[in-house]
C-alpha cells in the first residue's frame, strides 16, 4: 500500500492566469507549458492554475484547460512559489523550486522520460548533447530570444495590436532571419554529401523528362532536410540502408558542398525550441490574419510560414495543440509572397539595424593597462582597499559536521583548504550583517558550499540557494538533507525569475557580469551584499547595464579603456611574474571600485577588501555593501508578501518593459 502511495505522488506545477479587460486569459508561457505537457502525455505533475480572488467561476470555466487541473488563489500559494515568477515546479519535499520557462520545460521532459524511457521522441527534444535552451537567458542571446524576446513581443502585440503596416516586432524578424542562415549540425558533412547526391539525381531525372518531351516536372519536394527530420521523429520509420556514396561525391571539397537549410528552428530536427515558439507564432499569425494588412505582413515572413507548416507535420503536434485549444491552420499566402523582400523596411534591413544598435564591437587591445591606470590616477582615481575587519576569524572546522567540510568532496587537499579560507571570509562578513529572522540568498550557489555553511552557522536565519545548473542544486539539496537542515530552500532559476525580497545577498566567485547581476538584484531588494567577483575578463556590456558603471568612471574612461582594465584584472595567476600579478590586482581593485561607486549612487556604503589570507584565491577581492541605514529592517513580512504578489501578477509584456528599464 505504501508503495502504491509513493507511486501516486506528484510534483506540483504552478501556471499563471492573467486578467485582461475583466476577462481571464492564458499567458503564452502558460500555453507553452500546457502544450508540452500534452505533447509528452506527462502525468508526473499536479497542475495548478494560479488566479486572483476576483476571478469568478464563470470566467474560469471559459478557459481551455485540461480536466483535472486544480485552481489556487494567488494568496494561497506556498511561500517558495510566491518568491518567483511563474511557471514554477516544486518537488515532493516542498523545498526545491524550479522557476522560469526554459528550466520548467526541460524538467518536464526529464521527468517524462524517467517515467517512460520508451519516449525517446520526448528526450530528443533536448537536442544534441541535451543542451537545448540550457544556457541561461542572461548569457545566451538565442535563449533570451526564445524564452523572453518572442513571447513578450507577441504578448505585447496581442494586448496592443499595431496598425502600422510593415512594422513587425524585431524579435519576429530576428527569427525570420535566423531561419535563413545555413544549418550547422553534428555530422553535417555527411548529410551535405547526401544532399549533393540527391540534387544530382534529381537533375538527371528532370533532364530525362525533358528529353522525353513530357514537360517539366511538377513534383515538388522539401528535400533531404525535411525527410531526415521527420524520419527521426517517426516511430515506424526504418533506418536507411548505409551507402557509401559515389566516389565522385566523396571527392567534392567541403567548401563546395550545398548548405543545409532550416527545417525547424534549430536546424533539421524538432526540439524544445520549436515547442516554445509554436504557441507564440500561432497566436501572432492568428492575430495578423484578422488585420487589414495581413497579406503584406505575411509577405515578409516566408521562412516562418514554412517552419509553421512543417511543425504541423510532426507526429503528435496537432493533437497536443487541439488539447490546448489551438487549431493550427496555415494562413493562405500567394506564391509570390514567398520571394525575398527588400527595401528600407524589409526583415533583413530591420534586423541589421537592430544588430547594429545592440552589438558591441570586438575591441582590439594594444599595449598594456598602464596608460589607462595613469589616466585614472591623474583624475584622482586609485584603487582603495579597506582593511579586513577580522582577518584571523575562522569557522570551527574540526567540530563542524563532515558533510559541510569541502574536504569531503572531490577537491584536492590544496583546493579544499583554499575553499575553507574563502568560506571563512564570507561567513565572517555575513555574520556581522545578519540578525535573527534574516533571509540570506546565496546566488550562483553551485553545490552549496556557502549556503550550507550559512544555514548551519545561522540557524535563526532563512537561507535560499539559487543556481541555474540542476545537477549542482540537486547535490546541494542532498547534502542539506544529510545534515538535517530545516532553514534552507533551493531555486533552480535564472536571477530574473527570483522575485522574493531578502536582507543579505552573497556570492562566491560570481563569474563576469554575474557579479553585476547579483549587485543589481541586491540593490533592487535594498539588501546588504557580500560578493567575491571572478572572471573579470568575461565582463562585457549586457542588456541591463553597460561599463563603466559609475558616473565618475564614465566621465574619465571610454568603454574600451575600461575593458582593458577588465582584461588585465584576470592576470593574477600564481605562475605569472610578481610585478604582473600586482598590476592585475590593481586592475581588479579599479574595476570593483567602479562597481562600488555605482552602488553608492543608490545610497549604499560599500567597502572593497582583500580576503585573508591573500593566497586563498587569485581572485581575492570582496565587496561588502550596506543599504541605507534601517531600510532592510523596515520591510516587514506583510510588505514582503505584498511586493512578491505584485511581481507575480505582472503580465509578460510588463515584465519585458521592466527588464528593458
Amino acid at each position: 500500500m505504501k508503495h502504491n502511495e509513493k507511486k501516486e505522488q506528484h510534483l506540483s506545477l504552478f501556471l499563471e492566469v492573467c486578467s485582461q479587460n475583466e476577462e481571464l486569459r492564458l499567458p503564452l508561457h502558460t500555453s507553452i507549458v500546457m502544450f508540452l505537457l500534452s505533447y509528452c502525455e506527462c502525468k508526473s505533475f499536479k497542475v495548478f492554475m494560479v488566479y486572483t480572488s476576483s476571478c469568478s467561476d464563470a470566467f474560469r470555466s471559459q478557459l481551455p484547460v485540461p480536466v483535472g487541473v486544480s485552481w489556487v488563489q494567488l494568496e494561497d500559494l506556498p511561500q517558495l512559489v510566491r518568491s518567483c515568477r511563474l511557471p514554477a515546479a516544486v518537488d515532493e519535499s516542498g523545498r526545491l523550486c524550479r522557476a522560469g520557462l526554459a528550466v520548467v520545460l526541460r524538467h518536464i521532459i526529464i521527468k517524462t522520460t524517467e517515467e517512460d524511457p520508451s519516449r525517446k521522441d520526448v528526450l530528443e527534444l533536448l537536442g544534441f548533447k541535451k543542451t537545448c535552451l540550457k544556457a541561461c537567458a542572461e548569457v545566451s542571446k538565442w535563449t533570451r530570444l526564445c524564452e523572453i524576446g518572442i513571447p513578450s513581443a507577441v504578448e505585447e502585440h496581442l494586448l496592443n495590436p499595431t496598425n502600422q503596416v510593415n512594422r513587425l516586432p524585431p524579435s519576429i524578424l530576428t527569427l525570420e532571419q535566423r531561419l535563413a542562415e545555413p544549418v550547422k549540425v553534428h555530422n553535417d558533412d555527411k548529410i551535405r554529401r547526401q544532399k549533393l547526391q540527391e540534387q544530382r539525381l534529381r537533375e538527371n531525372e528532370e533532364k530525362q523528362i525533358c528529353e522525353a518531351s513530357l514537360g517539366p516536372s511538377s513534383q515538388t519536394s522539401d528535400g533531404l532536410e525535411l525527410r531526415a527530420a521527420l524520419a527521426k521523429l517517426s516511430v515506424d520509420s526504418a533506418p536507411a540502408a548505409a551507402t557509401r556514396g559515389s566516389s565522385e561525391i566523396r571527392k567534392v571539397k567541403t567548401t563546395a558542398l550545398p548548405p543545409l537549410e532550416h527545417v525547424f528552428a534549430e536546424g533539421l530536427y524538432f526540439t524544445l525550441t520549436d515547442v516554445v515558439l509554436l504557441p507564440c507564432i500561432h497566436q501572432y499569425l492568428v492575430r495578423c490574419s484578422l488585420q487589414s494588412h495581413a497579406a503584406r505582413t505575411l509577405h515578409q515572413l516566408p521562412r516562418l510560414l514554412r517552419w509553421y507548416s512543417r511543425v504541423r507535420e510532426v507526429p503528435g503536434v496537432l493533437k497536443a495543440a487541439k488539447d490546448c485549444g489551438m487549431i493550427l491552420t496555415v494562413p493562405q499566402v500567394p506564391t509570390s509572397s514567398l520571394q525575398e523582400t527588400s527595401g528600407p523596411d524589409s526583415p533583413v534591413s530591420l534586423l541589421q539595424q537592430e544588430e547594429d544598435e545592440e552589438t558591441t564591437p570586438q575591441l582590439a587591445f594594444v599595449g598594456g593597462p598602464r596608460p589607462t591606470m595613469t589616466k585614472l590616477k591623474e583624475n584622482g582615481i586609485e584603487a582603495i582597499f579597506t582593511l579586513h575587519p577580522c582577518p584571523s576569524w575562522t569557522l570551527p572546522w574540526d567540530s563542524l559536521p563532515k558533510a559541510i567540510n569541502p574536504t569531503e568532496g572531490k577537491m584536492s587537499n590544496i583546493r579544499s583548504t583554499r575553499k575553507m579560507q574563502q568560506l571563512n571570509n564570507l561567513v565572517a562578513m555575513v555574520s556581522k550583517l545578519a540578525s535573527p529572522g534574516c533571509t540570506v540568498v546565496d546566488f550562483c550557489s553551485g553545490t552549496g558550499h556557502v549556503g550550507i555553511v550559512l544555514a548551519h552557522t545561522l540557524p535563526d536565519c532563512q537561507i535560499i540557494l539559487i543556481e541555474n545548473k540542476e545537477e549542482s542544486l540537486v547535490r546541494a539539496q542532498r547534502r542539506s538533507t544529510e545534515l538535517g537542515l530545516k532553514n534552507i530552500s533551493f531555486f533552480q532559476a535564472n536571477l530574473d525569475y527570483f522575485t522574493g525580497l531578502f536582507h543579505i545577498g552573497v556570492a562566491l566567485h560570481a563569474c563576469g557580469v554575474a557579479t553585476d547581476m547579483v549587485l543589481g538584484r541586491c540593490i533592487q531588494a535594498r539588501a546588504a551584499f557580500v560578493i567575491s567577483p571572478c572572471c573579470y575578463g568575461f565582463i562585457q556590456n549586457a542588456v541591463k547595464f553597460t561599463f563603466p558603471k559609475s558616473k565618475r568612471f564614465q566621465e574619465t574612461l571610454t568603454h574600451k579603456e575600461h575593458m582593458i582594465l577588465c582584461r588585465f584584472a584576470d592576470q593574477t595567476a600564481v605562475q605569472l611574474p610578481p610585478e604582473r600579478r600586482l598590476i592585475g590586482k590593481h586592475c581588479m581593485g579599479l574595476v570593483d571600485l567602479d562597481r562600488s561607486w555605482a552602488a553608492e549612487a543608490h545610497g549604499y556604503t560599500v567597502q572593497v577588501m582583500t580576503m585573508e589570507p591573500e593566497s586563498c584565491s587569485t581572485k581575492n577581492n570582496m565587496l561588502v555593501g550596506r543599504p541605507p541605514q534601517g531600510i532592510a529592517q523596515e520591510i516587514g513580512s506583510s510588505q514582503l508578501e505584498t511586493l512578491v504578489h505584485n511581481r507575480s501578477c505582472e503580465c509578460p509584456a510588463e515584465r519585458l518593459q521592466d527588464n528593458q528599464s
